[in-house]
C-alpha cells in the first residue's frame, strides 16, 4: 500500500508547489494595462481577427489607447464600434467611406473555364498548385478548392460552381482570403466602386478564350464605350474606382462585353 501511496502523495505535494510557484511567476510579470485601454477593448467586437494589422483586439485596443491607432482602426466593427470608442476616448467619431470589400477577379466557373485534368485529393488551392500547378488550362483562375472559404472568419465566400464567390453584405475586408489565394486574384476595392472586371487573364485574347468562354479578350469594347470607366493593360481591361461613376454608363459597357465578365453593382 505505502508504494502505491507514497508516489501518489510526492506528485500532489509537486502539483501544489508547482501551482503556486506559477501563481507568484503571473503576478511578477503581469503586464498592467491602463483603465482606458480596458475600456477601448471593452468596446471592441472580440473577433481577434487581426484585420486592424494588430495582433488581436487587444494589440488594437492598446495602440488606441497610446495614440498610435485612430478610433477607427477596428475594420469590422464598423460605425457603431467607432463611435463606442470615440466615447472612451473622448474624441469624437469621424464618418468615414472607406470600406471595402473583397472581390474574386475571375468568373470561370465549370462551365466556362477548361480542365487540364480531373483532381482528386486534398481540398486545398496550396496544395493543388504545389502538386500539380492547377487543374484548369487558365492560369489565371480560381481554382476552387476553397481554401478562401475555410480561412474566411466570417462565412462571407464560398466557392459557387467552381469560382469563389464574395458575400459583399457579409465581408469585413479582413484580408485572410486575400493571404490565402495562391493565384492572387482576391483584392480589396472600394465598396462604394460601381464595377469589376472579373477576370485576371493577361494573355492575348485568343489564348484567353480558348481557356475560357468568360475571359476578357481585350475587345476594347467596354473602355471604347465608357472611357472614364474602364482602361486596357496588358491585354486586360482594368475598371475605374471613382465611386462617382454613371451607374447606366457602367451597365452599357458591360452589355458590350462579349463575354460578360464584368459585374456593375447597383
Amino acid at each position: 500500500m505505502n508504494e502505491i501511496l507514497l508516489p501518489v502523495l510526492v506528485l500532489g505535494a509537486l502539483g501544489f508547489l508547482f501551482a503556486i510557484a506559477l501563481g507568484l511567476i503571473s503576478s511578477k510579470f503581469k503586464v498592467e494595462t491602463s483603465v482606458t485601454e480596458e475600456a477601448v477593448r471593452n468596446a471592441l467586437p472580440g473577433a481577434n481577427c487581426g484585420a486592424c494589422g494588430y495582433p488581436g483586439c487587444d494589440g488594437c485596443a492598446a495602440a488606441i489607447a497610446n495614440g498610435e491607432a485612430p478610433v477607427s482602426a477596428c475594420v469590422i466593427g464598423g460605425p457603431t464600434t467607432t463611435e463606442a470608442v470615440a466615447k472612451v476616448m473622448g474624441v469624437e467619431a469621424v464618418a468615414s467611406d472607406n470600406r471595402q470589400v473583397a472581390v474574386v477577379k475571375c468568373n470561370g466557373d465549370c462551365e466556362s473555364a477548361k480542365d487540364l485534368f480531373e483532381y482528386s485529393g486534398l481540398e486545398d488551392c496550396r496544395a493543388q498548385i504545389a502538386l500539380f500547378g492547377g487543374k484548369k488550362e487558365c492560369n489565371y483562375g480560381c481554382i476552387g478548392c476553397g481554401t478562401c472559404e475555410k480561412v474566411c472568419p466570417f462565412d462571407a465566400i464560398h466557392v459557387h460552381n467552381g469560382v469563389a464567390k464574395v458575400d459583399r453584405d457579409k465581408c469585413v475586408a479582413c484580408g485572410k482570403c486575400v493571404e490565402a489565394c495562391p493565384k492572387d486574384i482576391i483584392t480589396l476595392v472600394p465598396y462604394a466602386q460601381k464595377a469589376v472586371v472579373l477576370c485576371s487573364n493577361q494573355e492575348k485574347g485568343k489564348d484567353a478564350r480558348k481557356k475560357c468562354d468568360k475571359a476578357c479578350i481585350a475587345c476594347t469594347l467596354c473602355a471604347k464605350t465608357y472611357p472614364e470607366g474602364f482602361e486596357m493593360k496588358k491585354n486586360l481591361s482594368v475598371e475605374n474606382i471613382n465611386p462617382d461613376l454613371d451607374v447606366e454608363l457602367l451597365k452599357q459597357a458591360a452589355d458590350k462585353c462579349p463575354n460578360k465578365c464584368i459585374k456593375v453593382f447597383e
